[in-house]
């Protein structure tokens, strides 16, 4: 994703050590004489250029200082070097964190909500383009309103889904999508809406007090890649700060096949949802991490 170059470099402070040159991606920056100068015309806007100089002679003009400043607990924004962090306590965190079922009836702070998608920004995107969105929830009767308004998309896809007729055009012109989902998912969805409508059960998100929708908008390389990666922070720093996370990928479906969904949350019409997360303070006291299917990677050594 090109940018016009909003980079400066104070030849005054510049040490002319060539670091900024060395890493730029886009090969903006050049040596001339003792200093680096900005000669290129477009900037991914990563801001490499800033953190590496040990001068601080460098600024970058997309970047905004506030943007990371978090307000429910203090962040250590130090430069961690690759390998000094401790793995093995990085690998119990990863262990840890599961999908949550069950929730305290407490409130999740804005603060901590907004504290969420500020570290869900500080995942890679795609060019770094950042094109990412983030709805919040932030109580038990906003996701209720989205709880509901996806029930009632079910039910009418179930009733289609139970019409033998639709599920043959579909196994003719749509290559048998409605038929799939008649066979995987309508029974499990005919008996959460059944909870849902007898005792209030909530089987979709759960009883989260809060969720969030990470989108994106028009013009990223890989959008989908870029919210589940920003997906993926939110989720470990959620367990991190004591709270319970589960992806809902039924919400993602109901966002993505009915347009009054995303009208209700207003939302654009050119953005799209790609992760839905129910938020909470857990009440499932795990005692140990749950396991993982063996995996056999491949190997390709030409």
């Amino acid at each position: 994703m090109k940018r016009a170059i909003d980079t400066t470099i104070d030849p005054d402070k510049c040490t002319g050590c060539g670091e900024c040159v060395r890493v730029c991606p886009t090969s903006s920056l050049e040596m001339r004489g003792d200093v680096a100068e900005v000669t290129g015309q477009w900037s991914l806007g990563c801001g490499h250029c800033a953190a590496i100089c040990p001068a601080d002679a460098v600024t970058v003009g997309f970047t905004d200082e506030d943007a990371l400043q978090l307000t429910s607990l203090e962040a250590d924004v130090r430069h961690l070097e690759p390998g000094e962090f401790d793995t093995p306590s990085l690998v119990r965190l990863m262990r840890s964190r599961r999908s949550c079922r069950n929730y305290l009836d407490r409130q999740v702070s804005r603060e901590i909500l907004e504290d969420l998608v500020r570290i869900g920004t500080t995942a890679p995107s795609g060019t770094n383009c950042q094109l990412w969105t983030f709805t919040v929830l932030p109580d038990r009767a906003s996701v209720l309103a989205l709880g509901g308004a996806a029930a009632n998309f079910f039910r009418a896809l179930n009733r289609k889904a139970e019409n033998p007729a639709l599920r043959l055009i579909s196994k003719v012109f749509m290559k048998d999508v409605l038929g799939e989902y008649y066979r995987d998912y309508h029974d499990l969805v005919a008996e959460g809406l059944r909870q849902w409508d007898r005792s209030g059960r909530d089987r979709l998100l759960h009883g989260a007090p809060a969720a969030i929708l990470i989108g994106s908008r028009p013009g990223a390389s890989c959008p989908a890649e870029d919210a589940l990666l920003a997906s993926q922070n939110i989720l470990l720093a959620a367990h991190s700060m004591g709270l319970g996370s589960c992806m809902v990928g039924f919400i993602v479906e109901a966002l993505k096949n009915d347009p009054s969904i995303p009208r209700m949350l207003g939302l654009s019409t050119d953005e799209k949802i790609h992760a839905a997360i129910a938020l909470g303070y857990p009440d499932e006291p795990y005692q140990a991490p749950a396991g993982r299917k063996k995996v056999r990677p491949r190997y390709f050594q030409p």
